[in-house]
């Protein structure tokens, strides 16, 4: 896989107009964009289908998790955008009717959300009645990643800090897709478990999803082009 196949720009942006402003910007050097839920409402879905046509490859994050028959009729339904990712949340039955919906289409991959990256140990903690020091984070990833690709899922969405150990237990084929990336140096934001480009990839990531340090950036052409430039030379 390319450098500039990995790369993937969130769309994370207040209007279509934004976003169509940012990839005429971005030009030819970026080939894959993700639409999630601030996008898709206000014609997110309709911008897919024109980056489709355009040849880009599309990510939509939507993070399904719902009862299995409305995840099942919700992917069928995304099946028809020829999207290239999707998310859901990695319980069985949603990962399950996820890839049931999902079908023979060879082309839309389907990917299992873990732990989101700006949660801490304690943020999961009180999901379960716990400590923080009860919670072990990495393990809660790997093993909800491990289900998710048994029950069919083509990869995981997870922290680049999880990256390794996931390479490590699931091997080369499944699909690792790191959101929370931030060039040496960038403000982290609201990320808590944040991993350079080069960090990513090293760590097994095989796409790497970047947001604000390109769409915020005074000059995004020149931010996407120093984190590819990264890319490269891993």
């Amino acid at each position: 896989m390319k450098p500039d196949d990995r790369l993937i720009v969130a769309l994370d942006l207040p209007s279509v107009e934004d976003a169509e402003s940012l990839i005429t910007t971005l030009g030819p050097a970026v080939v894959s964009y993700k639409i999630g839920y601030q996008l898709a409402p206000l014609g997110g879905f309709e911008l897919a289908r024109l980056l489709k046509g355009a040849g880009k490859n599309v990510f939509l994050d939507l993070k399904y998790h719902d009862i299995g028959a409305t995840v099942e009729k919700g992917v069928q339904s995304v099946r028809q955008f020829g999207a290239n990712l999707l998310t859901v949340h990695s319980t069985p039955t949603v990962v399950r009717a996820a890839v049931a919906g999902r079908g023979d289409d060879a082309t839309l991959k389907i990917l299992a959300v873990t732990v989101l990256t700006d949660q801490s140990p304690a943020d999961v903690a009180r999901g379960f009645n716990l400590s923080a020091d009860e919670i072990d984070l990495p393990k809660i990833v790997l093993d909800r990643a491990r289900m998710a690709i048994d029950e069919g899922a083509d990869g995981v969405v997870a922290s680049a800090m999880e990256a390794a150990a996931l390479r490590d237990a699931l091997g080369p084929a499944p699909l690792i897709v790191t959101p929370g990336v931030r060039p040496a140096g960038a403000d982290i934001g609201d990320q808590k478990r944040v991993a350079t480009p080069a960090d990513a990839l090293r760590a097994g990531a095989s796409h790497l999803v970047v947001g604000r340090p390109i769409t915020a950036a005074s000059d995004p052409a020149a931010a996407a082009g120093a984190i590819l430039g990264e890319m490269r030379d891993e």
